[in-house]
């Protein structure tokens, strides 16, 4: 039987758990400043906490349920774990440098059910959803790598759009934001996390309840139904006048800017009329929005689909800055390993058979 990772409690929850067994509200901020800011590794390591308490938690808890299985390190700093589960699972977690910081992307499902004909992620179903503790070891696993190299050196940032769709993991994606934003604990600001979503109409709307003041990116892909359909299957059940209902809401409610995520595929959805048309869809939330093109890194069971040619991405981003829509073209980081999200999950598994 599997025992529950520590992180998988927000300091709230763990606070009115030691509480239920008897132990005072201090006690739950000194284990909290173990787990997060002296990151031990081990309760027996939490040295000012009597034995008590170390054997309570020690019975209920672990803090290790993630095992490096495999770690691909590329030319530009780019790091992708592959780690074990406790089940035999197997995620994906990737670091990545950028000038503003070190960020990393988050897995929240062990597979994906949405299916978008383009990526590697669902190539393997969805088998169950992460814990919010398997979600925030990800981060630990990460920053006891950085720790361990000497250098002084901080996650800083967080994108919730490794394999799985966060929103279909909607409680337990909350409660990891809760712990990583914590200014007891990570101290990550609510201004550098950002959670994608293939858009989940409804959950935008509740996401956009939620208070939790963390950035949101949807994946678009395609200016129209016809064409967003054929790449995602999700559009079938909300096509993008729903979708774009649920993001005005969000805009209204929240007034914070949106990412509307757009990969060009060759031929696919990457002509200057898509992107006339994706202007259109744009409209008057211009403000508001920006419009992320990221080139396709291709996958050998997609091979229908093709990287864009370097010039149709500039027409496209030309085209865009013409109409007034602000865009960005996502800088390339991994590109010398196995970029794709899910692609060295996928490799493994077919290896493993």
């Amino acid at each position: 039987m599997n025992i529950s990772s520590i992180y998988g409690l927000t300091l709230e929850q763990l606070t009115a758990w030691l509480n239920e067994h008897g132990h005072k509200k201090s006690r739950a901020a000194q284990v909290w400043d173990w787990l997060y800011r002296k990151r031990v590794t081990a309760f027996s390591d939490m040295v000012d906490i009597n034995k008590d308490c170390i054997q309570l938690l020690s019975d209920h808890f672990v803090i290790q349920t993630l095992h490096e299985n495999l770690k691909q390190e590329s030319a530009d700093g780019t790091i992708k774990f592959l780690f074990h589960l406790q089940d035999g699972n197997l995620i994906e977690t990737v670091l990545m440098r950028h000038k503003f910081g070190l960020s990393v992307c988050v897995t929240t499902q062990v597979g994906c059910n949405i299916g978008c004909s383009f990526c590697a992620s669902g190539l393997l179903a969805k088998s169950r959803d992460l814990s919010s503790g398997e979600i925030v070891e990800q981060i630990m696993k990460v920053q006891l790598h950085l720790d361990q190299a000497g250098k002084d050196e901080r996650v800083s940032h967080i994108v919730v759009m490794g394999i799985g769709e966060p929103f279909d993991n909607f409680e337990n994606m909350t409660d990891f934001i809760n712990v990583v934003k914590d200014h007891k604990g990570l101290a990550i600001g609510a201004r550098h996390i950002t959670v994608s979503t293939s858009g989940l109409a409804g959950k935008i709307v509740e996401f956009a309840d939620s208070d939790l003041n963390v950035n949101l990116a949807v994946s678009l892909h395609a200016p129209n139904n016809e064409l967003r359909t054929r790449i995602m299957k999700i559009n079938r059940a909300i096509p993008i006048e729903k979708l774009m209902q649920s993001i005005d809401y969000y805009l209204e409610k929240t007034n914070r800017r949106i990412t509307l995520e757009y990969i060009l595929l060759k031929d696919v959805n990457d002509r200057m009329e898509h992107a006339l048309e994706l202007a259109d869809l744009v409209g008057d939330r211009r403000q508001l929005v920006n419009v992320n093109l990221i080139p396709y890194n291709p996958v050998d069971e997609h091979s229908q689909y093709q990287r864009s040619e370097q010039e149709s991405i500039r027409l496209f981003y030309d085209t865009l800055k013409k109409q007034g829509v602000s865009c960005s073209v996502r800088l390339e980081h991994g590109t010398d390993i196995d970029a794709a999200c899910g692609q060295l999950r996928s490799k493994q598994m077919k290896n493993a058979n």
